[in-house]
C-alpha cells in the first residue's frame, strides 16, 4: 500500500513531529507533501528516508494550489491520503476526492474549545470544516477530549476514531550523566533548582505566567525550549522582573535527540537537566510534552492536559493539576523545591502512549477506510466524543 500524508507545514511543532515519529512505525510506503514551510521536520523526514515535496502554497486562499494538489495525488497513484492540520485537511480532502482516491483519513491535532492551531474558532471555520469532513472516510482525534469536541461540532460519532499521540519512551530515560553534561552545556548551575517548559512561544501557552513564577523564586532557573512570536516579550518580562540571567530561552530543539552537531541538547537531554516540568496552557488537544516529561521521571504541574486528565489519577501519579494563576504555580514550585529533585519511575501512562500502539490503532483506521464496505468500530473501542473544529494555519 502507498500512502500520501499532506500537512500544512513542517516547521517544529507537535503535529509535525508526531507525523515524523509515526512514519517510523508504519509498515508501508509513505510520502509527505507539505503545503507550506518545508522546515526542520522536512529535513528530519528526508534523513529518515521519506520523500518530502513542497507544494508552494502562498496562503489560505491560494486556490491555484488546489489543481496542483489534485495533479500531484493523481500522479502518485496513492491508495490512501492522510491529512494533518486544518488547511491541509480542507484542501487535501477535496483534492483527494477530485483525484479519485477512495480512502481519505484526517487527523485532528489541535482543536480547542475556543481556537484551533492558535486561531479563534468562528462559524465560517466550523462550516468549512464540516463540509470538508464529509469528503473523507474517517477523522482521527488525538484524545477523547478532541473527539468530544468533534462530536459536539456535528461530526458523526461513527466517523471519529481516537488514536492518541505517542512517544518512544526509551529516548527520555533519565541518565544522571546526561543531566550533568546538559547543565554544563546550557550554563545552568549544577546545584540549581531548574524548572522547564516546552512549546511554541505563543500567547495561548501562557509562558509569561511561568516566567513570573520562576522569577519570584530566588535562585531558581527556567529553561524554555521553543520558538515563536512571544520570545521578545518573554525576554523583556524577565528583564523587568530582574530575572534575565535565570530565564533561559533556548529556541527550537529536536524532540527526538541532540542537534546535528551533537552538541546542541535536544528535548530528551533538556528534560534530564530539569527538576520539575510545567505546562501552563489553558487549552491543549493532547499534551505530548507532559507525557515526555513523565517518561523522563519528572514531576509535572499542568493547568490542562487531556492525555492525563482523560484517565484515572493512578495512571500518572507524578502529574498534578493546578489552577491558572501565577501565585498558585509559584507556591507549587516552592513545594517541589522543598521536596527535592529525586527522579520518579515512569508511570503507567507512559506505556499507554507508546508510539507503536498508536501506529497499530492507526492501521486499523486505515483498514476500515480502505474497505469497500465501511466497517463500524468494534464494541468497546475508544469512545468517539465530541467537539468543535478548526481554522487554517
Amino acid at each position: 500500500m502507498k500512502a500520501l500524508h499532506i500537512i500544512t507545514g513542517l516547521g517544529v511543532g507537535g503535529a509535525e513531529q508526531q507525523l515524523r515519529l509515526l512514519l517510523r512505525h508504519l509498515p508501508m510506503e509513505c510520502e509527505v507533501l507539505t503545503l507550506t514551510n518545508p522546515g526542520p521536520v522536512a529535513e528530519g523526514l528526508r534523513a529518515d528516508g521519506v520523500r518530502v515535496e513542497h507544494l508552494g502554497m502562498t496562503g489560505n486562499r491560494d486556490l491555484r494550489a488546489l489543481p496542483r494538489l489534485v495533479r500531484f495525488i493523481r500522479q502518485g497513484r496513492y491508495d490512501l491520503v492522510h491529512t494533518h492540520l486544518y488547511r491541509a485537511c480542507v484542501y487535501g480532502r477535496l483534492a483527494a476526492r477530485l483525484a479519485g482516491v477512495g480512502a481519505t483519513v484526517a487527523t485532528e491535532h489541535s482543536l480547542g474549545e475556543a481556537e484551533i492551531e492558535g486561531r479563534p474558532l468562528s462559524g465560517g471555520v466550523r462550516a468549512l470544516y464540516l463540509a470538508s469532513e464529509r469528503l473523507g472516510s474517517a477523522t482521527v482525534a488525538v484524545s477523547d477530549t478532541v473527539a468530544d469536541r468533534l462530536r459536539g461540532w456535528g461530526v458523526p460519532p461513527a466517523r471519529i476514531h481516537v488514536v492518541p499521540n505517542g512517544i518512544e519512551a526509551v529516548r527520555f530515560r533519565f541518565d544522571p550523566r546526561v543531566r550533568a553534561a546538559t547543565r554544563a552545556r546550557t550554563g545552568l548551575p549544577a546545584d540549581a533548582f531548574v524548572v522547564g517548559g516546552v512549546g511554541r512561544l505563543v500567547p495561548g501557552k501562557r509562558f509569561d505566567v511561568l516566567v513570573r513564577s520562576v522569577a519570584a523564586l530566588p535562585g531558581a532557573h527556567l529553561v524554555l525550549a521553543g520558538e515563536g512570536p512571544e520570545r521578545a516579550a518573554l525576554r523583556r518580562l524577565a528583564a523587568e522582573l530582574g530575572a534575565e540571567e535565570r530565564i533561559h530561552l533556548l529556541g527550537e530543539r529536536d524532540p527526538l535527540g541532540d542537534g546535528p552537531d551533537g552538541r546542541t541538547p535536544g528535548i530528551p537531554a533538556l528534560l534530564a537537566a530539569m527538576d520539575v516540568f510545567v505546562s501552563p496552557s489553558r487549552e491543549e488537544a493532547f499534551g505530548l510534552a507532559v507525557v515526555e516529561a513523565l517518561a523522563a521521571g519528572l514531576p509535572v504541574l499542568h493547568v490542562t492536559c487531556p492525555a492525563i486528565d482523560d484517565l484515572p489519577a493512578e495512571q500518572a501519579p507524578g502529574a498534578r493539576r493546578i489552577g491558572p494563576g501565577a501565585e498558585e504555580l509559584t507556591a507549587a514550585l516552592a513545594g517541589r523545591r522543598t521536596a527535592g529533585a529525586d527522579r520518579l519511575p515512569p508511570p503507567p501512562v507512559v506505556r499507554r502512549y507508546d508510539i507503536a500502539h498508536s501506529a497499530e490503532r492507526l492501521l486499523d483506521v486505515y483498514a476500515r477506510a480502505l474497505s469497500p464496505v465501511r466497517v463500524p468500530a468494534p464494541a468497546g473501542a475508544p469512545r468517539a466524543p465530541s467537539g468543535g473544529p478548526p481554522a487554517p494555519r
